[in-house]
């Protein structure tokens, strides 16, 4: 399951460094996958919809591994300090599936910003 950042979010930032995947963006930055660039009303590749946000940090749920294959829990719910970043239940995964998306984004170099 991703993990994705509730409205209880203060914006400080502390998660966005965290993510070995670069999963997390502030809000009203756009994010990109595979050379591809997503904004605002776009769905992911896996037609995830609903997690960007122009006001808050938001989680990329095609690029969130959980941490998975890096640490032992998510690090942006590791360091919030007001506790926002939790699973997300629109995005339910197993940990055979997250790995499978680490390596994936191992595979294209982890695009990022």
């Amino acid at each position: 399951m991703a993990i994705y950042i509730t409205e209880e979010c203060i914006n400080c930032g502390a998660c966005e460094p965290e993510c070995p995947n670069t999963a997390i963006y502030e809000g009203g930055v756009n994010w990109e996958l595979v050379d591809k660039t997503y904004g605002e009303g776009d769905a992911a590749p896996s037609g995830a919809e609903g997690f960007y946000s122009n006001d808050l940090f938001y989680i990329v749920p095609d690029k969130c591994t959980e941490c998975k294959g890096f640490h032992d829990e998510p690090q942006c719910a590791a360091v919030c300090p007001v506790d926002c970043c939790i699973p997300d239940p629109k995005h339910v995964e197993s940990e055979e599936e997250l790995l499978k998306k680490k390596d994936y984004l191992d595979s294209i170099g982890r695009v990022g910003r």
